[in-house]
């Protein structure tokens, strides 16, 4: 990997990051972690918590958080945290 490619990964693990410890504090969550399915463009990120929420308060806790950090998925999909 070339350096500026390392830089730029380096810098997209860190909005991934970011992401996923915004939804994390957003959920009241004590745990979370995030799989990128390269192949098919998908961010799943597990929240600890998450079950204890309808899919309305779902959205209406998240959607302003992935409006306000873009990351370029073709979906992202919040999932309860699995042992």
């Amino acid at each position: 990997m070339s350096d500026r490619s390392e830089v730029e990964h380096r810098e997209w693990e860190q909005d991934v990051d970011y992401l996923v410890q915004t939804l994390k504090k957003s959920f009241e969550s004590t745990d979370a972690r995030y799989s990128v399915d390269e192949m098919n463009d998908i961010l799943y990120v597990e929240l600890e918590g998450l079950e204890q929420y309808s899919e309305d308060e779902i959205v209406e806790i998240a959607e302003p958080v992935l409006d306000l950090i873009e990351l370029d998925f073709e979906d992202i999909v919040l999932l309860p945290f699995g042992g």
